[in-house]
C-alpha cells in the first residue's frame, strides 16, 4: 500500500511548539550516541554466538581441546554481552518516545509490527542461551550444540526486525495519510518496505564482520607477543576465516543497496557522491569538500559514477539541484562517511586475500600459516581490522542517517517536527554520556576478567593444548 502522493516531496508538517536548536541538536546527539554505541554490541550478540557454536562444532567433530576451551570462554562473553544490550536496547526504546514524540505518536501504529517481532525473538534469544550456558556439562556434546542453534536464529531475526523499522524510515510504506492523519494501515506492507531487502542483509553481514573481525583482532594481538599455542591460533583462525569469507558477499550487497538509493533516494545518492547537478557522464569522486555547489578537491575517476549505477556513460544520475537546498543534507559529512566505509572494506577483503594466498602457500604443512615470512605484518594489520571493522560500521550507519536527514521519516516529517519540544533536553543527554561511560567501563572490565581467568569449570586449560595442531 503505497502512501506517496504524485509529488516527489510530500511533507506533513506538525503543529509543535518551537524547538530551541540547543536541544534539538542534543536530541540528535543523544539519539546518535545511544545508537552508535548500541549497534557495536549488537553486532557482537549478531556474531558471537554464531562462532561460539563454530568452535564447539569443531571441537566436537575432531576432539581438539582447544576449540572446546574457546567455545566456551566465548560463551562466557556472550552472556555478559547478552546483558549489556539488553539494558542499551531497553534505553534506546524509551529514548524513541521521550526524544521523537512526533514520530511514535503518529506512526507508532504502523511501525509497532518489526518491534513487537523483534521483542519475541529477544526472549527467545534469552531463553535458549540460558539453557547453552548451564547445559555445558548437564547434555551430550551434540544435542548442546543444538541448543545453541536457536540463539544464532534469534539473534539474527532480532537484527532484521529492527533494521526492518528503519528502513521504512527511509522507504515509507504501509499507511495512507488522509488529512493529515494516518489511515488504511497495512503493517506488513510497511515492515516488507522495499528499502527492507538491501539494508536488512548490509546490516546482517556486517554484524558478522565486526564481530569476526574484533574477536580476530584480540587473538592477533595475543599471537603478536608470541602466544602461539593451538589455542590462540584457533582463537584467530575462526573468526578471521568467517569475516574474510562474509566480505566479498558484503561488498556485493553493498553495490546493490547503492543501485536501491539511484532508484528510490536518488537525491540520498547524490549526497552521498557529492553530486550537485543533474548530468550524464558524471565522475566518480574519493574524497574532496563540498563548496560552492561542488565537491572540490577531490580524486575524480572519469564517468564512474555514471558507470556503476548504469552500466554506461551516459546514465544520467540525478543531483541536488533537483531537491530545495533546506532539504540537503551534510554533503561533505555523509560523502567522507562513505567512502571510509567502502575503503575499509576493502581494506578487510585485501587481508582475506593474504589469509588465502598464505593458505594456498603453506598448503600440506601443518600449522605453518602464521610461521611465514611477513606473518607479523599480517596480524599487525589483522589488529587494525577490529577496530576498523567499527569504523566501517559507524560510517555506514552515519550514511543512512545523515544522509536522510532533514527528515526522520523520508519526504514525510521532519526531525524538527518529531522532537520533543519540552526544554531540557540538554539534561538528558549529559546523563546519558555518564550511564554509557559507566557501562563501558563495567563491560571492558568483565570482559578482560574472563579473559584472564583459568577458572572455567571441567574445562582444558591453555597449558593442556598448547601443542595440540590446529591447522
Amino acid at each position: 500500500m503505497h502512501h506517496l502522493a504524485a509529488a516527489p516531496w510530500p511533507v506533513v508538517a506538525l503543529a509543535v511548539d518551537k524547538v530551541s536548536e540547543g536541544d534539538l541538536a542534543a536530541a540528535r546527539a543523544q539519539m546518535g550516541f545511544s545508537l552508535a554505541w548500541h549497534i557495536v554490541v549488537a553486532c557482537l550478540g549478531v556474531g558471537l554466538p554464531a562462532l561460539t557454536l563454530i568452535a564447539e562444532w569443531y571441537g566436537i567433530r575432531t576432539g581438539n581441546p582447544a576449540h572446546r576451551l574457546l567455545a566456551r570462554r566465548w560463551a562466557r562473553a556472550m552472556g555478559v554481552l547478552f546483558a549489556v544490550g539488553a539494558v542499551s536496547g531497553t534505553i534506546l526504546s524509551f529514548e524513541m518516545g521521550l526524544l521523537w514524540p512526533g514520530l511514535m505518536g503518529r506512526f507508532g501504529q504502523v511501525i509497532g509490527l518489526p518491534f513487537a517481532l523483534e521483542g519475541i525473538a529477544f526472549f527467545i534469544e534469552a531463553i535458549f542461551l540460558g539453557i547453552y550456558l548451564y547445559a555445558w556439562d548437564r547434555l551430550p556434546p551434540r544435542r548442546h550444540l543444538l541448543t545453541g542453534l536457536p540463539i544464532v536464529v534469534a539473534g539474527v531475526a532480532s537484527a532484521f526486525f529492527v533494521v526492518c523499522a528503519n528502513a521504512w524510515m527511509n522507504q515509507p510504506r504501509g499507511f495512507v495519510l488522509r488529512e493529515g492523519r494516518v489511515v488504511d494501515v497495512d503493517p506488513w506492507a510497511a515492515m516488507l518496505n522495499p528499502a527492507s531487502p538491501p539494508q536488512t542483509v548490509h546490516m546482517i553481514l556486517a554484524a558478522f564482520m565486526v564481530a569476526s573481525f574484533l574477536t580476530a583482532a584480540v587473538y592477533a594481538v595475543a599471537l603478536l607477543r608470541g602466544r602461539r599455542d593451538a589455542y590462540h591460533k584457533a582463537g584467530f583462525y575462526i573468526p578471521f576465516t568467517l569475516g574474510a569469507a562474509v566480505t566479498p558477499f558484503q561488498l556485493v550487497v553493498g553495490d546493490w543497496a547503492a543501485r536501491f538509493l539511484a532508484e528510490f533516494q536518488p537525491a540520498k545518492l547524490a549526497a552521498i557522491e557529492g553530486v550537485f547537478t543533474t548530468g550524464s557522464h558524471v565522475p566518480l569522486t574519493l574524497g574532496g569538500i563540498a563548496r560552492d555547489d561542488a565537491l572540490r578537491y577531490g580524486l575524480e575517476i572519469p564517468n564512474g559514477l555514471s558507470l556503476l549505477v548504469g552500466y554506461s556513460p551516459s546514465t544520467v544520475v540525478q543531483g541536488l539541484d533537483t531537491v530545495p537546498r533546506s532539504q540537503w543534507p551534510a554533503v561533505t559529512g555523509v560523502h567522507w562517511a562513505f567512502d571510509i566505509m567502502v575503503g575499509v572494506g576493502l581494506f578487510l577483503l585485501a587481508l582475506g586475500a593474504w589469509l588465502l594466498l598464505s593458505w594456498w602457500r603453506g598448503r600440506g604443512r601443518q600449522g605453518e600459516l602464521l610461521d611465514q615470512r611477513g606473518s607479523r605484518l599480517f596480524l599487525g594489520l589483522a589488529a587494525v581490522g577490529g577496530p576498523a571493522s567499527v569504523v566501517a560500521l559507524e560510517s555506514g550507519w552515519c550514511v543512512t542517517e545523515l544522509g536522510r536527514q532533514p527528515w526522520i521519516v523520508w519526504g514525510i516529517m521532519s526531525v524538527r517536527d518529531a522532537v520533543n519540544p519540552a526544554p531540557g533536553l540538554m539534561t538528558g543527554l549529559w546523563l546519558v554520556l555518564v550511564v554509557y561511560t559507566g557501562m563501558t567501563v563495567a563491560t571492558v572490565y568483565v570482559l578482560r576478567r574472563l579473559a584472564k581467568g583459568t577458572a572455567v569449570p571441567l574445562a582444558p586449560q591453555e597449558q593442556d593444548v598448547e601443542s595440540y595442531p590446529v591447522v
